[in-house]
């Protein structure tokens, strides 16, 4: 048997890597055999942390615990309708989409982001399937109505092929979950007339969290989590306090969806919700197995 490295500071970095397994342990044991969803967002992913995002997903199914993963990627495909010379417009914060947007829409996401992402997780070790939410009838979605108030004036704001999820097929991916597959979902989804319809990636992972009954939501992102009135992390919170802060405008901005989407998650059947940074190397692992590293959402 050959001997340890001799180097100072092996002994050290040996005991601190076991006692890291060994405070993982009751976490492993906690989630082992459970499902967890994670939204990769498209801030996220442009910040070259991909393949650790891989090896991360990759080792959850390892020790026993099932990830489906939905990506977004907004930046993307705003990068590719600039190169095609198709302007972008924007309604509420949610992309105005004609039919000529949704091509590009499904050529990036269904397309060159979900492979590279599949590609990823396999290079690492996975076995990883992408879909999009037309794929076996994933996501059946209904378009997304806007109302609009201006001067007391009630308005219905047409966004062409946007969409909302109707109902997520738990059966098919449950069928990849008994396969040890691991599902990387495209927010495409259709409509009842067979019309493809771009659907908000975190809308997409709560409804698909909430179709499995998943343990854990994720929705990395571009910051911390959610923050206090002082811009000072809040690491836990329920459902209650997170209503109570977005109506005192404490949650706002392009935050309030995000904690809407857990808040829906949570009432549809899953046990907490996790709003954190992506762009912090191993996110996941920190908020799994560790105290926490974004915002905690729970029922009450």
């Amino acid at each position: 048997m050959s001997s340890p490295p001799n180097r100072p500071g092996f002994q050290s970095d040996a005991v601190l890597k076991a006692a890291v397994l060994a405070e993982a342990l009751p976490y492993l044991r906690q989630y082992s055999g459970q499902t967890i969803v994670v939204k990769y967002g498209g801030h996220a992913m442009g910040d070259g942390n991909g393949d650790s995002f891989a090896h991360d997903i990759v080792l959850l199914k390892q020790v026993g615990i099932n990830p489906i993963v939905v990506h977004g990627g907004g930046p993307q495909i705003g990068q590719m309708l600039n190169r095609l010379g198709i302007e972008s417009r924007f309604i509420d914060g949610l992309r105005v989409t004609d039919e000529a947007v949704m091509e590009v829409v499904e050529m990036v996401l269904a397309g060159a982001i979900n492979k590279q992402l599949v590609s990823a997780i396999n290079a690492a070790g996975g076995c990883a399937i992408g879909l999009s939410g037309k794929d076996g009838g994933l996501i059946r979605a209904r378009k997304a109505l806007r109302i609009r108030v201006e001067n007391g004036v009630r308005s219905e704001v047409d966004l062409g092929f946007v969409g909302e999820p109707d109902r997520v097929a738990e059966g098919v991916l449950d069928t990849l979950r008994r396969s040890d597959m691991i599902p990387v979902i495209a927010p495409v989804g259709v409509g009842p007339a067979g019309e493809t319809y771009n659907i908000n990636a975190d809308t997409v992972a709560g409804a698909v969290a909430a179709a499995v009954k998943a343990t854990r939501l994720f929705l990395l992102t571009d910051v911390a989590g959610v923050l206090d009135a002082d811009r000072r992390l809040i690491s836990e919170m329920t459902a209650r306090q997170a209503r109570d802060l977005i109506a005192a405008g404490t949650i706002n901005g392009g935050m309030i969806p995000k904690v809407e989407t857990c808040l829906v998650a949570i009432e549809g059947g899953v046990e907490a919700a996790v709003i954190l940074d992506g762009r912090v190397p191993h996110a996941i692992l920190l908020e799994l197995f560790t105290e926490g590293a974004g915002t905690l959402l729970r029922a009450g």
